[in-house]
């Protein structure tokens, strides 16, 4: 999950940025129509362009030598510019985030060993959630630096080890500045799904091989399948072992796939991968979504995301709930739009929501 900046980034901006040297800048990429100090805040009624988006960009890395930042927006029928002073950041910690790497070993490989039984089987346990978790986060600091905005290294969050939980509540980033366009809010945003998806499913299809069949009598919890889950086994990944013996009154069981640790480690990171696509707040489904609509539809999609949750995940639900209340701020040019690339890759994760939702929250 990917943490972005709220409302408040720009709440100590106090400064007056020089007017003169900034207009200058402004009229230097952008056609100002007019230009004024509101609340001590150079603002620019400008004219938006084909060729405003590399615009923007240009400004922003002129402005950056004078420590300010430029924020456009849309007011009614004006394009509204405003330039503002780079709020402080504190400097990150990284001791803080190697303590909770290694603590979430711990409790991830206990997880692992309650599961099976097997420190081997526990250590290719928490390498797999390790590896899905690391890659999904990695996936956005990678991209946030890609698009020069400042974001922590992951923090992995350990939790409660099985039967209660996993060993971990995930891992998060924080992004200490906006991104600067809708591109870039984006790529930071789809990139930890799309990686956590494509490490699961190896583990998860290998797994398989590895995985046993067992009984269980009608009524016992079990996970509900999802199409992906079906495509894999119709795919020839089954379970290499034998059915156990059929049960004297088959009709009181159900034959299921009793997941080795490593194919139960994919499945889990399907499931990181479908909670962070919901279309909701800060998730990175909501941040995917918020760059491709605005505000307003931003909103109805995040309380859609709520109805989607509710069936496999309620605590899930009312988190996002929480983040759908306050709005996202949005990237710094909320102006222009995604490129066509980008859009044909929110398709594909549309699809692959859908692969991984499971069917008995449908059914």
């Amino acid at each position: 999950m990917c943490c972005a900046s709220s409302d408040d980034y720009f709440a100590d901006t106090v400064e007056t940025p020089p007017f003169e040297q900034v207009q200058v800048m402004v009229e230097a990429e952008f056609d100002v129509e007019e230009g004024f100090i509101d609340h001590d805040i150079p603002t620019f009624y400008v004219r938006y362009r084909e060729d405003s988006k590399e615009g923007f960009l240009r400004l922003m890395k002129r402005l950056d030598s004078l420590e300010l930042i430029p924020l456009l927006r849309q007011k009614e029928e004006k394009v509204v510019l405003r330039v503002l002073r780079k709020p402080p950041t504190k400097p990150s910690r990284n001791i803080i985030n190697i303590a909770l790497f290694f603590a979430t070993l711990g409790t991830v490989f206990a997880s692992g060993y309650f599961y099976s039984l097997n420190i081997l089987s526990a250590l290719l346990f928490t390498g797999a959630i390790m590896a899905i978790l690391g890659s999904h986060e990695m996936g956005h600091k990678l991209l946030a630096d890609k698009h020069d905005v400042e974001a922590t290294y992951p923090y992995f969050i350990p939790g409660l080890p099985l039967p209660w939980g996993i060993g971990t509540f995930g891992a998060v980033i924080k992004q200490k500045s906006l991104p600067p366009n809708r591109d870039a809010l984006f790529d930071i945003g789809f990139t930890g799904p799309l990686m956590s998806f494509l490490i699961s499913l190896p583990f998860l299809a290998m797994g398989f091989l590895f995985s046993s069949y067992e009984w269980i009598p009608k009524g016992s919890p079990s996970s509900p399948p999802s199409l992906l889950l079906v495509l894999i086994q119709l795919l020839g990944f089954q379970p290499l072992g034998e059915i156990p013996p059929v049960p004297t009154v088959v009709e009181d069981f159900n034959l299921v796939i009793n997941l080795h640790p490593v194919a139960l480690a994919g499945w889990i990171g399907l499931l990181v991968t479908l909670l962070n696509l919901v279309p909701s707040g800060m998730f990175d489904g909501g941040h995917v979504a918020r760059s491709l609509v605005g505000p307003r539809s931003h909103q109805i999609l995040s309380y859609l995301g709520i109805a989607l949750l509710l069936p496999i995940a309620w605590p899930m639900a009312i988190l996002a709930l929480f983040f759908a209340s306050v709005q996202h701020p949005g990237p710094l040019d909320d102006i222009s739009r995604i490129s066509s690339f980008r859009k044909v890759v929110a398709v594909l994760l549309v699809i692959i929501f859908i692969l991984i939702y499971p069917l008995g929250a449908i059914f």
